[in-house]
């Protein structure tokens, strides 16, 4: 009896010797289950806009704002926005990681949030967020650069029925500009402004280009629009050009000439 009773002790101290050992061992087969990255920069099938890349880009071009004051100060250059595209296709994450301006960086924000839903990126087998980067030019359009068209013939100039007055192109010593100056006119033109009821209830905004020319004594004519945003904005466009004060003509050595001019006229609501 008594050596039945010493070999259950030495069993039941073998068990409670072993069992660290064991629990040890077993501690050591569980290996930590790799991360896997929240966002991914890099996927097997990355995410799309909606509708394709140029839709996007046609999206970005038709509903860029040029900001007004960067358009004063000629600021051109491209703005580069990092977001994150969600697994339901929504964007978040907004943040600008190349700036150009503040009120440039600010539109190509709003041009991002405002856009359209993207198609989410696949990455083995499933459906993933993914960083992704837009890059959004601002452009100053090639017609803001003026030039002057002499108002009375060259002496080297021939006259031709393809040029019956024997005028010259010239590019002016002294561009024309607004009494003023051009920050003075802008405000002019923001406080003049009259935004179409039509335009407001369908929420358009943009720029019309208007071309017109700057005559000897300062007048506008020949006023159209070259690019057009429609819903009675383009109307109101030739009726702000029409009223403008006059401008100071362009000189060309010394004399006053004609200048055809193609300029914005922003709308924003």
């Amino acid at each position: 009896m008594l050596r039945s009773a010493r070999l259950a002790l030495a069993v039941v101290a073998l068990m409670a010797a072993a069992a660290p050992a064991a629990l040890a061992q077993k501690t050591k087969l569980k290996y930590p289950k790799p991360v896997t990255p929240d966002v991914y920069d890099a996927v097997e099938k990355p995410a799309q806009p909606a509708g394709g890349l140029e839709a996007y880009g046609n999206y970005l071009g038709d509903k860029l704002n040029y900001p007004t004051t960067a358009l004063r100060a000629g600021v051109q250059g491209t703005v580069e926005v990092t977001f994150v595209v969600e697994k339901t296709g929504a964007t978040s994450n907004w943040e600008v990681t190349k700036s150009l301006s503040p009120e440039c960086d600010a539109e190509a924000l709003r041009l991002v949030k405002a856009g359209p839903r993207w198609t989410p990126a696949e990455h083995k087998g499933g459906v993933v967020r993914q960083r992704v980067t837009v890059p959004i030019t601002f452009q100053i359009p090639a017609g803001s650069e003026t030039a002057g068209t002499a108002a009375a013939p060259a002496p080297s100039a021939p006259s031709s029925a393809a040029n019956p007055a024997g005028l010259q192109t010239v590019a002016p010593e002294e561009p024309a500009r607004p009494v003023g100056g051009t920050e003075a006119w802008f405000e002019w033109v923001q406080k003049e402004q009259k935004y179409p009821v039509l335009a407001r209830q369908r929420k358009v905004q943009g720029k019309v280009m208007m071309e017109f020319v700057i005559e000897k004594d300062g007048s506008l004519t020949n006023i159209k629009p070259v690019q057009r945003l429609g819903s009675g904005l383009d109307e109101e466009a030739i009726r702000i050009v029409k009223a403008s004060p006059k401008w100071e003509p362009a000189k060309y050595k010394g004399a006053p000439i004609r200048q055809k001019m193609v300029l914005p006229i922003l709308f924003q609501l």
